[in-house]
């Protein structure tokens, strides 16, 4: 069974003057262990089919399977926070969080006890290669490459084998671009996460396991 599929998933959204059809039939699956790429120009269709593998929204027609279940019949809240880990180009730390504590967030949300987050949380940061003393600074003491190791630890915390990546380069140089992709690929090469990565940077295209081009609403 694939972790995603997408079945001719149409999405209209209305603006003031007429109807947009951003998606026009897309299928596609995603499987556990690979890498994928999802491509195209800004207005493509490809952040709002992320949006809606986020359970951000519903299709307007289609299905969007994650291990089998539409989207549609399932609690979106609770999937939200148990079944997808989202990364975001900006990072979306808490500022007045520490690592530590953004990185346990998630966990608190589904349940874990607290003596158990921080441990964990600080296994994570390791597992993202920061170090030990990261973990009592602020977001604003972190460079750009650091901030989105904290946000791939704090995906890590949940219960979940998906992470999906909205550019999450986009804000950084070439070299942590690179460390930022090496994390993703070792966490889905080894560790069997069915990463997705939408992006407009094509060397993350080029060393992705598969790309997916959208134009103008659709995969081809």
């Amino acid at each position: 069974m694939s972790a995603f599929e997408l079945n001719d998933v149409k999405y209209v959204y209305k603006t003031k003057y007429r109807d947009v059809q951003a998606l026009k039939g897309v299928t596609c699956a995603f499987e556990e262990g690979r890498v994928y790429a999802v491509m195209g120009a800004s207005g493509s269709g490809k952040t709002t089919m992320l949006s809606l593998m986020a359970g951000l929204d519903l299709p307007t027609s289609g299905s969007v399977l994650c291990e089998g279940v539409s989207t549609a019949d399932i609690d979106l809240e609770k999937y939200r926070r148990e079944r997808v880990a989202v990364i975001y180009q900006d990072f979306r730390l808490f500022p007045l969080l520490t690592v530590a504590e953004n990185v346990m967030y998630p966990m608190e949300l589904r349940g874990v006890k607290p003596r158990e987050c921080k441990p964990r949380a600080a296994e994570l940061v390791a597992r993202v290669g920061l170090p030990e003393t990261a973990l009592d600074r602020f977001p604003a003491m972190l460079s750009g490459g650091e901030q989105q190791r904290v946000a791939i630890a704090r995906a890590l915390g949940m219960d979940t084998k998906v992470i999906l990546a909205d550019e999450p380069t986009g804000n950084l140089d070439e070299e942590n671009t690179g460390k930022i992709f090496d994390i993703l690929a070792r966490l889905a090469h080894e560790d069997g996460y069915c990463v997705v990565i939408v992006t407009h940077d094509e060397n993350i295209g080029a060393r992705a396991d598969e790309v997916f081009r959208i134009r103008d609403g659709r995969i081809g």
